[in-house]
């Protein structure tokens, strides 16, 4: 039997976890799925192209990975660009994800997206920018 592509399985996790049916069972379903086909190893390109499936449908997603919890505001202040963006989004939301990696501010990861909006990020450029000065 040939091999389903992840892109056909994405499709079928993001047009069901549209209809409404219930999450924790399907999670359950694809986990098993993965396991039993030995394909675990995509799960983080799975999740990448289910989002973007999503995206075409008008559900944006963010993955917003940040040091530490942000409140409600920030959350909110944090899509606007995005729904801008995606101006036939129906919805755009933001998960956050704490990654102690990050010292500050946040990387934004849509699709196969990312925005570094990140402290370290800042303080690269600025060195960067300090060591072209000295060069020249």
């Amino acid at each position: 039997m040939a091999k389903v592509s992840r892109h056909s399985v994405a499709q079928v996790i993001a047009d069901k976890s549209l209809g409404g049916v219930d999450l924790k069972r399907l999670s359950k379903s694809v986990a098993a799925y993965l396991l039993e086909e030995r394909r675990v190893s995509e799960l983080e390109s799975l999740l990448r192209d289910v989002q973007k499936h999503w995206a075409d449908k008008g559900y944006v997603d963010l993955i917003a990975k940040t040091a530490r919890p942000l409140d409600g505001q920030v959350l909110e202040d944090l899509a606007v660009p995005f729904k801008e963006a995606y101006p036939q989004a129906k919805e755009v939301a933001v998960t956050e994800v704490i990654d102690k990696k990050v010292i500050g501010g946040a990387r934004v990861e849509i699709g196969e997206q990312r925005f570094d909006l990140s402290i370290a990020r800042r303080l690269n450029r600025f060195k960067k920018s300090i060591n072209a000065q000295q060069g020249s």
